[in-house]
């Protein structure tokens, strides 16, 4: 239902999957933090850990926001492999790696790709996108690429 909920909240971006490594329970109601793997599309080699909170049923029921969990991650990168770069954007704005719903339909959490091309280091944001109210919860991971090459996009 989850993944269906996504697909929803999706518009532009072109999300990867994302692998469950861990879910640790944090208290009686059932409320968990999970941890995702996520391998970027465009560059072999980079490895993404993407941590946040995933509310249960009990919880948003006692709350009353049936459709929507926090805006809170984490997220810490690494090359994993040797490092090969395919198109990946040059855009001051980056592009999306991933994103997945974390509300019924207007808010996703997305992990975005910048490449700083003077520093020779990919950045990943992860954070919060909203349609209507943006969030200042984020967490940035960096990997340096060591003379790997981009192709341009």
């Amino acid at each position: 239902m989850k993944r269906l909920f996504t697909a929803m909240a999706l518009c532009t971006a072109a999300p990867v999957g994302a692998e469950e490594v861990a879910k640790i329970g944090v208290d009686w109601v059932g409320n968990d933090i999970v941890i995702e793997a996520i391998h970027d599309p465009q560059v072999e080699g980079v490895t993404c850990h993407l941590a946040y909170f995933s509310r249960s049923m009990i919880d948003r029921l006692s709350q009353g926001n049936w459709f929507e969990d926090p805006s809170n991650s984490a997220i810490e990168c690494s090359q994993t492999g040797p490092i090969r770069l395919g198109e990946v954007s040059r855009r001051k704005d980056g592009e999306d790696v991933f994103s997945e719903g974390r509300s019924l339909v207007f808010k996703s959490l997305r992990v975005k790709r910048i490449y700083d091309e003077e520093n020779q280091v990919l950045i990943y944001l992860a954070h919060a996108n909203e349609l209507t109210e943006g969030s200042a919860k984020m967490s940035i991971s960096t990997v340096p690429l060591n003379g790997a090459a981009a192709t341009a996009e």
